[in-house]
């Protein structure tokens, strides 16, 4: 420790200490983004993705990162321009998978590591598909390699692809037929092509797609576990996919098996609703998944049960908890489980015997990304928190209590050791119905209670989502406090961690309960924090919180502005603009002409003679999900009423905004909106 030489009067000659700074977007884009901890099989080493954003350079690079389990400095191993993710290692350790475009389009390779110095020794590539390669897995006996291209069904090779491919980029003609539903999802159309399995001797040979036919293996998501897996034998790949008729009107997500040499896979779900992330017991006697009840209904709980491979009985080991079921592992031993689940603005983690019972809460904190040793001794997984993106943690099994995991990476402790953050602070209020609510707050750095500040009052999507303690870079409560607001975030109804009953009451009820909650919620914040100033209050929100930002703007005068983002004005025209057709049809109670009344009555456009608060709306050109012309409808509809109003379009973006230069511009134009109506 270095001596400071202090004087009379306590005049010190150290330097001072560093003052932290309110937190940037560029700080933002500093920050590295750690994906999906894989656990060697010595229980030695935690390989992870990175993600690097370069925003001169508008780009987002992933590289393979290394760090020891037992602690250690996390490191770099893979570098080349165009990166490499999602590291699964090989049964023996001696090697790992990667995905990596640095020839051309996405492919997997194979890196030789040496376990004594946890380097990477050489490197060779594995597939050289023309569709790309991604999402492999090693099979656990080491003998092949399962991953996923995108083919067109009715191809028997992968010239015949190349040759499709080709035909028509060099076309003159880029129109298409479409014949059915789904043709376009989430930000592309389809081009007739389906995701499938296929599996490659490891070592070398032609891949073989063990999942032909006209259905993708697996359906569309949006991250998370994978939907596949080996057998323990490696014999045997389980995988989920929807084989319904029309897709757009389906959640029945399905698991089936199929030998790894290829056959007719054989469905073993039962559910009506969706069954996903299928995961074998170490022992090969039992698979596990997550499933749905309810048909049509994506937001149904999600329950971990366990199907007997000798008798086909499915068991629903979670009944008695009304919670959704997140990622999950089992534990090594094929005994029990450990699994994560959203409560109260976290996702702790729980264990559960195979054999049944109470879950047990085994820590607290927002954590995901499950991993365990082979020894069964320390569970890993990513834990972020609303001051911090994910970093990996460690926890001893056999203890309990948040305070015992340990970080096993720091690697953005550099830039956020610099930045002024504030805690993350919740409340409870009485909300519609004089259900129990809960919300939370942030106050902006350097926060002086004798102040009255400005809000900014935040709606989050899904509707089936939530605030809490999550770290999030497209609508980030710090870097919105960070120039002098209190933010303000309420759960209402719809919202995950609450459970089932509390995400249920949004159905067929958009502007009904969610809305008293929010405003309720709202007034408990005015009347009980002196330093927020009612008269200088926003609205924002995306996606639902868009559409509750338009019905705001037909309901209430009290927020100087509004920012709507990829919202539903006119529920009608967004049903027949959509792909995802069960969400409107669960939400308002079937399709438009059976159900007229309830889309009209939560639809915000037929109250547009009510619009008088400035509002700056945002669209995209390739969201599918909620369609740009919602966003022209509000924007031509505000200026017809001549109500003070913006639009920032994006020609080159989906639902959300994720290029690092449009999200620059995104939150820039967002705050300077909201400094226009609401700042000094």
């Amino acid at each position: 420790m270095r001596r400071c030489l202090v004087f009379l009067l306590f005049v010190s000659l150290c330097a001072p200490a560093q003052t932290k700074h309110p937190f940037t977007f560029e700080d933002m884009m500093a920050l590295k983004r750690v994906e999906e901890p894989a656990i060697s099989p010595d229980g030695r080493w935690v390989a992870f993705a990175v993600m690097d954003v370069n925003l001169q350079a508008n780009s987002k690079t992933r590289h393979v990162w290394l760090a020891p389990v037992s602690g250690g400095e996390a490191r770099q191993l893979t570098s080349d321009p165009a990166g490499e993710e999602r590291p699964r290692w090989s049964p023996d350790g001696k090697q790992f998978l990667y995905t990596s475009a640095k020839e051309g389009g996405a492919q997997v390779w194979i890196a030789d590591f040496d376990a004594n110095t946890g380097t990477v020794t050489a490197t060779r590539k594995l597939t050289s598909l023309s569709t790309g390669a991604e999402g492999a897995l090693w099979s656990p006996d080491g003998k092949n390699v399962l991953f996923i291209s995108t083919v067109y069904p009715d191809c028997p090779h992968d010239a015949c692809n190349r040759q499709k491919d080709e035909a028509r980029k060099k076309s003159k003609v880029q129109a298409s037929i479409f014949t059915r539903l789904l043709y376009r999802h989430w930000s592309s159309y389809t081009l007739f092509k389906r995701s499938h399995l296929f599996v490659v001797p490891v070592a070398g040979g032609a891949a073989r797609d063990i999942t032909p036919g006209d259905h993708d293996v697996p359906p569309f998501n949006l991250g998370g576990q994978d939907m596949y897996a080996f057998s323990p034998d490696g014999q045997e790949v389980a995988f989920t996919s929807n084989i319904d008729e029309v897709e757009a009107t389906s959640t029945n997500n399905e698991i089936f098996v199929v030998p790894v040499g290829g056959g007719t896979p054989k469905k073993i779900s039962t559910s009506p609703g969706a069954d996903s992330t299928p995961l074998y017991s170490r022992d090969g006697k039992h698979l596990a998944w997550r499933m749905q009840v309810r048909p049509g209904y994506e937001s149904d709980q999600w329950r971990l049960v366990v199907y007997d491979r000798n008798t086909a009985k499915i068991t629903n080991l979670t009944e008695s908890f009304d919670r959704w079921v997140g990622s999950f592992v089992w534990t090594p031993d094929s005994l029990a489980f450990y699994f994560s689940a959203e409560d109260k603005g976290e996702a702790p983690i729980y264990r559960i015997p195979l054999a049944g019972g109470t879950p047990m809460e085994v820590t607290r904190g927002s954590n995901d990304d499950l991993a365990i040793t082979p020894d069964g001794k320390t569970l890993l997984f990513t834990r972020m928190s609303a001051k911090a993106p994910n970093e990996i943690y460690a926890l001893e099994l056999g203890a309990t209590g948040s305070k015992l995991a340990r970080a096993v990476s720091s690697i953005n402790q550099p830039v956020l050791s610099q930045i002024a953050m504030s805690e993350l602070e919740p409340f409870w209020f009485t909300g519609a119905e004089g259900a129990k609510v809960q919300g939370f707050i942030v106050k902006p750095p350097n926060f002086n209670s004798a102040q009255k500040y400005p809000v900014k009052f935040l709606i989050h999507g899904g509707p089936q989502g939530a605030w809490g303690e999550y770290w999030s870079y497209r609508w980030n409560p710090q870097l919105f406090a960070a120039n002098g607001y209190v933010v303000v975030m309420i759960n209402p109804r719809g919202s995950t961690g609450y459970g089932q009953k509390f995400i249920d009451e949004i159905n067929r009820d958009w502007g009904g309960r969610p809305y008293v909650d929010l405003m309720n919620g709202l007034d408990y914040v005015e009347r009980t924090l002196a330093f927020v100033d009612k008269n200088r209050e926003c609205a924002l929100g995306a996606s639902y919180g868009g559409y509750m930002a338009n019905w705001i703007l037909g309901h209430t005068t009290r927020f100087k502005c509004v920012v709507s983002h990829d919202g539903i004005f006119n529920t009608e025209s967004a049903y027949g603009t959509t792909e995802e057709l069960w969400f409107p049809i669960w939400e308002f109670g079937g399709d438009p002409w059976t159900a007229r009344a309830t889309y009209r009555k939560w639809s915000p456009h037929e109250y547009a003679a009510n619009f008088k608060t400035p509002t700056l709306v945002v669209h995209s050109q390739l969201d599918y999900r909620l369609d740009v012309s919602e966003g022209f409808q509000l924007f031509t509809t505000l200026q017809r009423l001549k109500v003070p109003s913006k639009m920032l379009y994006f020609p080159d973006e989906g639902h959300w905004v994720l290029k690092p230069q449009n999200s620059q511009l995104w939150y820039k134009t967002v705050n300077d909106w909201v400094d226009s109506y609401a700042g000094k």
